[in-house]
């Protein structure tokens, strides 16, 4: 079934997957006559509830500081355990004083979701967690909450990247995290195709999120692993910026040669389009905007039939580049430049046809220019309208290895593309005025695409010399030399060594 098991690290991680998963949960219908383009045993799970009913549940681990998860309870209704009659006192005798924090009240959203009425609009004031517009029940053995740090802390803050190091070995210590925590939603995959990891990077959780990745690599060594690591893009004081930096440059270097894909991602583009409405302040707008993004570029892996995603992902390199600019452009109804090259197929590799550089929104290249950028590879998809779009089929070679080898040959970028008549649904979770001129009966044409390109190695070399002139004697070395082999093979004029010996 191709199934991916997903991690959720910390709060603005949960932000964007809470979006995430209540897309997927918009995408199920009930009717048996529809099509159903999407498959949806890839990310959710079947599993039997307390008493006994069958439930769909994500295939999810999420972990959040105490005090993170708001409302959200471990055990839901589809897992309710009843409380035992009397009190098991054990070996003591004596009186006891419980003492508990007072409940979170469920945002009125949960309320009504609960009751079966129709919930109110969302707004970024009304958003308090990102549990107040989840509308998943997830399995207990999901919920995971660290009670070491507490959330916003101003005393204990986690912040320090060596912080979320430490955090993580002390747990797999005692607990064996993969084993507790991974592994039975691992067991339960017939054929597993990835798993997928939010993580913050610029903070405790880069740290968290690094040994984790090096632990998965060890125990599933053939499996694809893809990150979204989320990089806060406000503004703050120079010398925490410069922090930050020094942590994404360690998140990057030590998680980016165990994955398949990692994809940066900066949560507040410097710039938007006229058709964009955010509210940079707000964790839930700034998330429904990426996750809009991240959920459409990664559609092809849940598309029936199986797409083979990752492969177009390789290009010529044979995996060797593996970090991607995520880029994104809402496709307007009277714009006149909607793509030519779209239709219901995959896999047109022609050699006429290029890639694409001038999208409206960059998450992980701030201020990105398309002057001189050499683009190594790219995954593009598109969702929108089938009949308003024609391409020259003369213009496409038949056999697919056959058009790579001869893009490989001719100098031309590695080139995937996908497209399908499913637009971007608007679920009542997500801002009502995020994108203008459409609605949620319409939902949303997007343009997206994945991009390995040399602006990479600008970013890696950015890293290194904030590391070189940040970081300690005692590690700089070894941080600024892993950023510089990595930034080599984003430049100009690179060729693998595999490339080379097939010539």
């Amino acid at each position: 079934m191709h199934e991916i098991v997903t991690l959720q690290l910390g709060e603005r991680s949960n932000y964007i997957a809470t979006h995430f998963w209540n897309l997927q949960e918009s995408y199920f219908t009930y009717n048996e006559d529809s099509d159903h383009l999407i498959d949806h045993d890839v990310h959710f799970r079947p599993g039997l509830g307390a008493d006994g009913t069958e439930t769909f549940t994500p295939r999810t681990v999420i972990y959040d500081l105490k005090g993170g998860f708001g409302a959200l309870r471990k055990y839901n209704a589809l897992y309710e355990v009843e409380d035992s009659s009397g009190v098991l006192r054990g070996l003591w005798d004596g009186n006891q004083v419980v003492q508990t924090q007072p409940n979170i009240p469920q945002s009125e959203y949960q309320k009504n979701l609960d009751t079966g009425v129709q919930p109110p609009d969302l707004t970024s004031d009304s958003v308090r967690y990102w549990s107040d517009f989840n509308r998943i029940f997830y399995h207990p053995r999901s919920i995971v909450q660290l009670n070491e740090y507490e959330l916003n802390s101003s005393l204990m803050p986690f912040e320090h990247w060596s912080a979320g190091e430490d955090l993580f070995g002390d747990l797999d210590k005692e607990h064996d995290l993969l084993d507790r925590d991974i592994r039975p939603f691992m067991e339960e995959c017939d054929q597993i195709r990835a798993l997928q990891i939010f993580t913050g990077s610029d903070d405790a959780w880069g740290g968290f999120a690094a040994r984790y990745a090096d632990r998965l690599r060890d125990e599933y060594g053939k499996t694809g692993i893809w990150v979204w690591a989320i990089e806060d893009g406000a503004k703050v004081p120079r010398q925490k910026q410069m922090s930050k930096m020094v942590n994404t440059a360690k998140t990057l270097n030590s998680i980016s040669p165990l994955s398949t894909l990692y994809c940066p991602i900066i949560d507040s583009p410097p710039t938007l389009p006229s058709y964009l409405t955010v509210d940079f302040k707000s964790e839930w707008s700034k998330a429904a905007l990426i996750a809009s993004a991240v959920e459409t570029v990664t559609l092809p892996a849940r598309l029936r039939p199986h797409h083979d995603f990752e492969s177009s992902l390789m290009g010529h390199s044979g995996g060797t580049q593996t970090i991607f600019e995520l880029q994104s452009s809402m496709i307007r109804r009277d714009s006149n430049k909607r793509p030519r090259w779209v239709t219901y197929e995959d896999d047109l590799s022609g050699l006429d046809e290029d890639v694409k550089l001038d999208f409206d929104l960059n998450f992980t290249i701030p201020k990105a220019m398309t002057d001189g950028t050499t683009v190594f590879t790219q995954a593009q998809v598109f969702r929108g309208r089938k009949e308003e779009f024609a391409h020259d089929a003369t213009s496409a070679v038949e056999d697919i290895g056959l058009a790579r080898k001869m893009r490989f040959y001719t100098s031309k970028p590695a080139l995937k593309r996908f497209s399908t008549t499913l637009r971007f649904p608007l679920p009542d979770s997500y801002p009502r005025n995020l994108f203008s001129d459409y609605d949620a009966e319409t939902g949303v044409e997007l343009y997206t695409a994945l991009s390995s390109t040399s602006r990479i190695g600008d970013k890696l070399k950015d890293l290194q010399t904030i590391a070189s002139r940040m970081v300690g004697v005692e590690e700089r070395e070894t941080l600024t030399n892993g950023l510089g082999e990595l930034r080599e093979a984003y430049e100009k004029g690179w060729m693998s060594e595999t490339d080379s010996d097939d010539d």
